[in-house]
């Protein structure tokens, strides 16, 4: 079993609170920085631009991020006191919409910038597992991203006070344990970004550019849409979990971008370079008589 986490606020220096949540992003942040430094010097690309880049990203994916996890649970947290939603602190951020805005603010500056973008989708699409598999720890602390009651030794303990309505304490008992869905998104992103590019390495000089970050959006949506049926009290439309449209959207994107690169693209190879031969004997010196 998953013990209880410990306290969610690491340090508390009287306004100032700095909690578990935000600090396993920031590393995540920092790890998936250091990993799109390493892709793009492999791939001969200006990693002086990561940097800047990642905090335009960032700060996208965090306000996409922000907006749909207050619509996911405005029911449940935020329609009695509605201004909570917008002031500190930001405890709640919701994937998918992070995903989608942070991919659209990666084509705007690379288009402003006039990169080629395949090479950067392929630096990125891995990093964004990296970052998302170490962030989910934060959900652990804040005793949050858990899906149904289950028996399996790796359950999640959830103490009465986090516990989502259908799932309460006089409803399945105390001692209930849950899926720990954090942990099966953390688990799957590392997977992901460590064959995602050990496989590109493999298929050097026969892979296009562009698919391996491709591959990597389509995992995590895949991930998603695989867990999302755990998940409890989650945003319906219909009846049906909201992330089924939103991640299904994404994945029959990504396949049909991924199909038209198939179609389109030529894989990079590095021809080495000999020196020229000569073709012709050097002309003999006339005789001296």
């Amino acid at each position: 079993m998953l013990p209880l986490p410990p306290d969610s606020i690491l340090i508390a220096l009287g306004p100032i609170v700095i909690r578990w949540y935000g600090v396993l992003y920031s590393v995540g942040l920092l790890v998936a920085y250091q990993f799109m430094v390493r892709e793009a010097r492999r791939r001969s690309l200006n990693e002086k631009l990561i940097l800047d880049g990642l905090i335009i990203i960032s700060i996208a994916a965090l306000a996409g991020g922000r907006l749909y996890h207050v619509i996911d649970a405005w029911d449940r947290l935020y329609a009695a006191n509605p201004i909570s939603a917008i002031i500190p602190p930001y405890e709640g951020l919701g994937a998918p919409g992070g995903l989608i805005t942070g991919t659209i603010a990666l084509v705007v500056i690379l288009r402003r910038w006039r990169q080629e973008p395949w090479g950067w989708v392929d630096v990125a699409g891995p990093a964004i597992l990296v970052m998302q598999a170490i962030a989910r720890w934060g959900n652990w602390f804040n005793q949050e991203l858990y899906g149904a009651p289950t028996d399996l030794p790796w359950g999640l303990a959830i103490d009465c006070a986090h516990r989502a309505v259908s799932v309460s304490c006089a409803t399945v008992g105390e001692s209930a344990t849950f899926h720990p869905l954090f942990l099966y998104e953390s688990l799957s992103g590392f997977a992901g970004a460590l064959l995602l590019p050990a496989l590109a390495q493999r298929l050097k000089g026969r892979i296009i550019p562009g698919m391996v970050g491709l591959a990597a959006v389509a995992w995590y949506s895949v991930t998603r849409l695989v867990l999302e049926g755990l998940r409890l009290e989650n945003w319906k439309v219909g009846g049906i979990a909201t992330a089924y449209f939103v991640m299904g959207s994404v994945l029959i994107g990504t396949l049909v971008v991924a199909i038209v690169r198939l179609r389109t693209g030529v894989p990079v190879t590095r021809v080495a370079t000999r020196p020229a031969r000569r073709n012709a004997a050097p002309a003999k010196k006339p005789r001296q008589r």
